[in-house]
């Protein structure tokens, strides 16, 4: 009995080894170290290192904004030792994103996953290159979802993803796979509470965020000056008010002389809809405020208590 106990466990981590060792030979290629030379006080000085993912063969990398932040050189070491100069296309600071491009061309790239599907328990692998040498890896598994947490500048980062995977700066900017070897997020290390513990920009975000660097080189965003995260429904709370969303964006802070809190928005009231159109995470809200509209006139369906109110304002851009 003991011996077919041990003979499944060992099964069981056999598995799980190999999903990993998967996932880390089918991605590593694509997972860069990046070094920069930073700016300071007007003399070029100190340096700085991060990792990235290369999204795209003709150069593109994905990383993050702090990684990047002020550099006036950017260097990418690819797996094989490989150095190239790179250029930054753009960055978003809201998102802690950013894209650098190198001029190189057949480059191995990682593939884009689904992070609305990512679920609490599920397996997840981080991958750095901090160092240039070679990949880092660790695993874990996701530990919460839609989570608002503030980075080391103060600034609120949205619809983070949290997970148990312990991150060091050097691994910053680098992929988070799921067990099929898909990119669901970005980690980040830059979150004040981040010891032991990872978080990941989700990449439905990034998605979003790399198509308005490739065509504009900044992200456009209207500001109507709330933070949100995620919030479920209770089945009695759809019904009542005749939601077809399963969740909605709860206010946790109102930013003071901004268009919300003019418009009378408070903490705590859940957004379902903007302009009639349901919005049931922080992602939707990113989607639809666009730089397209500030400006214009848009009413915000709030519920409040037991109440569900209509409420006009007009963004301004961020």
């Amino acid at each position: 009995m003991m011996s077919s106990q041990v003979s499944s466990d060992e099964e069981l981590l056999d598995a799980y080894s190999r999903a990993v060792i998967k996932v880390v030979e089918q991605n590593s290629p694509a997972v860069v170290n990046i070094r920069i030379t930073q700016k300071m006080q007007g003399r070029t000085g100190g340096e700085g290192a991060g990792s990235g993912a290369i999204i795209a063969p003709d150069g593109y990398v994905l990383t993050n904004n702090h990684v990047v932040e002020d550099a006036s050189e950017i260097e990418v070491g690819l797996e094989d030792g490989t150095q190239l100069k790179a250029q930054l296309v753009g960055r978003d600071p809201a998102t802690d994103l950013a894209v650098v491009r190198v001029g190189a061309s057949g480059l191995p790239t990682v593939t884009l996953g689904d992070s609305a599907k990512l679920r609490v328990g599920q397996l997840v692998i981080a991958i750095g290159n901090p160092l240039g040498f070679g990949s880092t890896v660790s695993s874990g598994i996701v530990s919460a979802v839609g989570r608002a947490l503030r980075g080391g500048a103060g600034r609120l980062i949205e619809n983070i993803i949290q997970t148990d995977v312990s991150l060091n700066p050097g691994n910053s900017g680098g992929p988070l796979l799921d067990s099929h070897g898909r990119v669901v997020g970005i980690n980040t290390a830059i979150i004040q509470m981040a010891q032991g513990i990872g978080f990941a920009v989700p990449i439905n975000t990034a998605q979003w965020v790399i198509s308005e660097l490739l065509t504009r080189g900044k992200v456009r965003r209207a500001y109507i000056g709330i933070s949100g995260q995620a919030r479920p429904l209770s089945r009695r709370t759809q019904r009542f008010f005749s939601l077809a969303n399963e969740s909605t964006v709860e206010v946790v802070a109102v930013a003071e002389r901004g268009p919300a809190e003019r418009a009378g928005v408070r903490e705590h009231d859940l957004i379902v809809a903007l302009n009639g159109q349901a919005i049931a995470t922080v992602d939707d809200m990113h989607r639809y405020l666009t730089g397209e509209a500030a400006g214009k006139r848009m009413v915000i369906s709030i519920l409040r208590s037991s109440q569900r109110l209509e409420v006009a304002l007009i963004p301004a851009e961020m």
